[in-house]
């Protein structure tokens, strides 16, 4: 005899419910993603970016917004706010943290996933022929966007039980990335994720890295003229891809970290923890280990997998 549901104020609350996040390059791809899936574990999802409906920051090519974002965070259980904002101009992200502060009183989650430089990154161009104006454009857009937000972010934080901040990069590792400018600007996000996590260390506010693997963007599937629903007809084209993860892995591998009590969201004993250089590799390691444990991934595909960074700490492969 099958059961009915509980009714739907008696259901088990979700574990991020209560929860403020912010999403900071939501429009598509891994933002989207991990928007969703705070939403899915019942955040308050602030999704921020410049495409809006009316206004595609990448024109006609790309038509995603901020609103479906916004609008799929609450149809998964969650509740997405889509905010304009040029995460290049400080004045608008002062404005959009002070709007937090005054709807919500607080954050908790913060996702740095900006990005917008796909068609400017001259990948397999040496750098004395890359243009200065995109290096300059990918290094605002790529990294100081990222510094401009954290700066008026992370006070909403402080004198909190906890708190989080994810820098989304590419790659785990110190190797070359196909072009100057993008290997400059995907590893300078790693080291921010470890030299906030410096100045945070005595806070019970955590700063990290995390990296998708082989991404089945939006964009990534059209090229290679696949959905979602039949996205392993791609490995006939390229066979790499039939080890491709879907954008909500890694927003599921985010949400996971965003409920490790004791690590990610920064308990008092592991933030008064110092770290130390590791002369071998030159990476900076804990005094107490490994970041994260394994975790579970609810949903993932055959191949999905993500791997964690943070100057202070490293995370073995998230795996289903």
């Amino acid at each position: 005899m099958t059961r009915a549901p509980p009714p739907r104020s008696h259901r088990p609350p979700k574990p991020l419910e209560g929860r403020i996040a912010l999403v900071a390059g939501a429009t598509r791809g891994a933002g989207r993603g991990i928007a969703t899936r705070l939403g899915e574990a019942g955040a308050t999802v602030y999704c921020t970016g410049r495409g809006v409906r009316g206004r595609p920051a990448s024109g006609s090519k790309r038509p995603e917004v901020l609103e479906e974002t916004a609008e799929q965070v609450t149809a998964l259980g969650g509740h997405g706010i889509a905010v304009r904002c040029d995460h290049t101009v400080t004045e608008e992200v002062a404005a959009l943290c002070a709007r937090i502060q005054k709807e919500q009183g607080r954050l908790d989650i913060l996702v740095n996933d900006i990005w917008g430089c796909d068609a400017i990154s001259e990948l397999g161009v040496p750098f004395w022929k890359q243009s200065p104006e995109h290096a300059r454009t990918v290094l605002e857009r790529a990294v100081l966007t990222h510094i401009l937000t954290s700066r008026h972010a992370v006070p909403l934080m402080l004198g909190q039980e906890r708190g989080l901040v994810v820098e989304i990069t590419d790659g785990d590792h110190f190797g070359y990335r196909g072009s100057v400018i993008y290997d400059v600007a995907k590893m300078s996000v790693i080291r921010l994720a470890f030299a906030m996590s410096r100045d945070l260390r005595r806070t019970r506010v955590t700063a990290l890295a995390v990296t998708p693997g082989f991404l089945r963007s939006e964009e990534m599937l059209e090229g290679f003229g696949v959905t979602e629903a039949n996205w392993r007809d791609g490995a006939k084209v390229e066979p790499d891809f039939i080890a491709s993860e879907s954008p909500s892995y890694v927003g599921r591998a985010v949400a996971a970290l965003t409920q490790d009590a004791e690590h990610a969201l920064g308990s008092e004993a592991d933030q008064s923890q110092d770290v130390h250089e590791d002369p071998r590799s030159h990476r900076a390691v804990s005094c107490r280990g490994a970041l994260a444990r394994q975790y579970p991934v609810g949903g993932a595909e055959p191949g999905d997998h993500c791997r964690l960074r943070s100057g202070s700490r490293q995370a073995p492969s998230l795996r289903a």
